[in-house]
């Protein structure tokens, strides 16, 4: 073999290493996987359905593009695997331009079926949940832009705040154009040695970027996958492609399984909920309390500035009185 072959085969070896980096290692596990066609009827194997969730032939509509809509889709089979990747193809859109709401998670949850506030689902949840929220028109100050794409490991004890887009009790994120393009988009949940790692393809170029990676996230076996979605006064068509379980163990123990079972889901890095500075109550008074309490302060002032004038003059004429 010649330099230049050697060069090119060290070369393409060191590309597919690198292609490589974020491709599942194992195989597809249907049991955990929604693909089409996805079932006879209204029946989709290893998979329920509620609310307001539609099967057609190439999609999973969660949610019509309608005000105060809901559903959801979640697995049969929970999961036992330590390792996993989840790949979740989807597309959001509607006719809203401006405004258009409210988004959808991907959940790897203790409970299941279960609807609730939370983009369809129950709040103080266990497990895992990513959060695609697309209501561009949130309260209060970030310093991102929607959609935005964040995650929430919760044990059952916290509360996702809406008001606040769960900045209180988000593990990381990062903003996600997928609104409205023309094609599937695609995020890849990877779970892996207790690294969380989100990665995205938003461009349709089938190139993975990494959106975070957090370390030291704790999740048991034994937790269910679900997607849900829900609309409130604004409005998108949230639809699921496809769900593809890769699970990443060579070797799979089931005493290993049957252990972590036993885990409390926590985020070892994971800061405690927190008040945000602009959420501090504030001991001075608002602003209408201000306004009046000045125009009442000048109202005062000018009665005493007319009373002192009164006072003066009479004080003037009485002194004239004695001289004559």
């Amino acid at each position: 073999m010649n330099l230049k072959s050697l060069l090119w085969s060290v070369l393409v070896s060191i590309l597919a290493v690198v292609s490589a980096q974020y491709e599942p290692v194992d195989y597809m596990k249907r049991e955990h996987s929604l693909v089409k066609p996805y079932g006879s009827g209204m029946n989709v194997p290893y998979w329920d359905y509620m609310g307001h969730t539609m099967i057609t032939n190439n999609y999973v509509r969660l949610t019509p593009d309608a005000q105060s809509k809901s559903g959801s889709l979640w697995n049969q089979v929970p999961c036992m695997t330590k390792n996993w990747e989840m790949q979740v193809s989807f597309k959001v859109h509607g006719h809203g331009k401006d405004l258009f709401g409210d988004g959808m998670a991907v959940w790897y949850a203790q409970d299941r079926m279960i609807p609730g506030p939370v983009f369809g689902s129950k709040d103080y949840f266990s497990g895992l949940v990513l959060i695609l929220d697309t209501y561009s028109n949130h309260n209060g100050p970030h310093n991102h832009q929607h959609p935005y794409l964040s995650a929430m490991v919760n044990n059952g004890s916290l509360h996702y705040d809406h008001d606040r887009d769960g900045t209180h009790t988000q593990l990381a994120g990062c903003e996600t154009k997928f609104r409205n393009v023309e094609y599937e988009t695609i995020i890849t949940v990877r779970y892996q040695d207790d690294v969380l790692t989100v990665l995205t393809d938003l461009e349709n170029k089938r190139e993975w970027k990494e959106c975070f990676s957090v370390k030291g996230i704790l999740l048991p076996t034994g937790y269910y996958f679900g997607v849900s979605a829900t609309t409130g006064d604004l409005s998108d068509n949230h639809d699921i492609i496809s769900l593809r379980f890769y699970e990443l163990d060579l070797v799979t123990d089931p005493q290993v399984s049957l252990e972590r079972r036993k885990i409390v889901p926590q985020a070892l890095t994971f800061e405690p909920p927190r008040e945000r500075s602009e959420d501090k109550k504030s001991s001075g008074m608002s602003n209408v309390k201000i306004f009046f309490l000045i125009l009442f302060g000048m109202i005062v002032a000018v009665a005493a500035a007319i009373g002192g004038i009164m006072f003066y003059q009479k004080h003037k004429e009485n002194s004239k009185k004695r001289f004559y």
